[in-house]
């Protein structure tokens, strides 16, 4: 694609990035108080059963992804035209989700500001490594990345250490405002379990509260991962990097079914967001059925996306991710190569 066919993109995108009121109090209306109705029935059903409570808290859960989606919509300051709103918003779904405002909007804007950007990863993304430096990392390193990118330890582990730790430090260069919202959020979260610990007892907590927000955790965690990294996707070093081509490119077209698309709040269409991340979740699916050239990125479904699982390094010689049993042989491959192979001896004739 060339820079003019780049630039009429994002001029052919600009008109959807603009917040409707309307739409987005009924976003609202329709996400967050069934979300508070659900975890009501989800602790009322343990007296019933408690395979009954966990089916209402996975779908409550889904809930949880869905207000995720609003929060993630003030971060980028597309869900409200007023920012003041987009803050107070975004601090409050901060508090139902679990993660500080402050912080996660600058990393997340870091993110789309280097995505695919082989020599800017590392604020906001999943922690990648290249063929070549896995290569060259010390085994320790390499343990660590394994176990990293082992699905038990992301999907698995991974909401713990979101919910946990993550979202609940600042960052050492964190500025003032975004320390103080990070230590509100914390403050309103303690406030939160205290009271339902007292008022409802520590099975809400353990029985209703945990499973809801690991699952809608490690449904996040899935949604970020396999929409960044399937096989053709796109990462480049910052001399050959390309913002348009990293959205587009780089980020996928996930085709749910429409009502994971409802509950998901549309971010299957995460390369429209990516190429103009002012798009509210509600207009992503408009912009994309009405814009040609986005319908040609790659497109993954639910069976598709699970491949993605096997996908640990990224090679760029083959602009692919590989697994590690694929980086076993390529390194065996390397290593017979590197090795001289010995001349016959030579008979000495007298």
């Amino acid at each position: 694609m060339s820079k003019q066919k780049q630039a009429q993109l994002r001029k052919d995108v600009m008109p959807y990035a603009t917040s409707q009121t309307k739409k987005s109090i009924i976003q609202l209306i329709n996400t967050i108080p069934p979300f508070f109705i659900l975890w009501f029935f989800a602790y009322q059903s343990l007296s019933i059963s408690i395979w009954l409570s966990l089916a209402f808290s996975v779908i409550a859960a889904g809930f949880m992804v869905r207000t995720f989606i609003i929060f993630h919509d003030c971060a980028h300051q597309s869900f409200f035209k007023n920012k003041k709103l987009n803050r107070v918003i975004g601090t409050v779904t901060g508090v139902l989700t679990h993660f500080a405002f402050e912080k996660w909007k600058r990393e997340h804007s870091i993110h789309h500001a280097t995505s695919g950007n082989l020599d800017q990863r590392g604020t906001g993304d999943i922690w990648i490594m290249t063929v070549k430096e896995y290569e060259e990392a010390s085994k320790w390193q390499r343990l660590q990345y394994r176990l990293y990118r082992n699905p038990f330890v992301m999907f698995g582990l991974g909401p713990f250490s979101l919910f946990l730790y993550e979202n609940r430090v600042n960052r050492k260069d964190a500025r003032k405002k975004e320390r103080w919202n990070t230590y509100l959020i914390n403050i309103m979260l303690v406030i939160v379990y205290t009271v339902l610990v007292l008022t409802l007892g520590w099975q809400a907590i353990l029985l209703v509260q945990l499973p809801i927000a690991y699952i809608a955790g490690a449904l996040g965690i899935w949604l970020f991962y396999v929409q960044h990294q399937f096989e053709d996707s796109y990462f480049e070093n910052e001399s050959e990097w390309d913002y348009v081509k990293a959205a587009v490119d780089g980020s996928s077209y996930y085709k749910l079914p429409r009502w994971l698309e409802w509950m998901t709040g549309n971010i299957g269409y995460h390369h429209v967001h990516h190429l103009a991340p002012r798009v509210p979740n509600y207009s992503l699916e408009k912009a994309h059925q009405e814009t040609p050239p986005l319908q040609k990125a790659t497109t993954i479904t639910l069976k598709t996306s699970l491949e993605s699982i096997r996908f640990r390094l990224y090679d760029e010689e083959q602009k692919t991710f590989i697994s590690f049993k694929q980086m076993k042989k390529k390194l065996r491959t390397k290593t017979k190569i590197s090795i001289p192979t010995a001349k016959p001896s030579q008979t000495i004739r007298s």
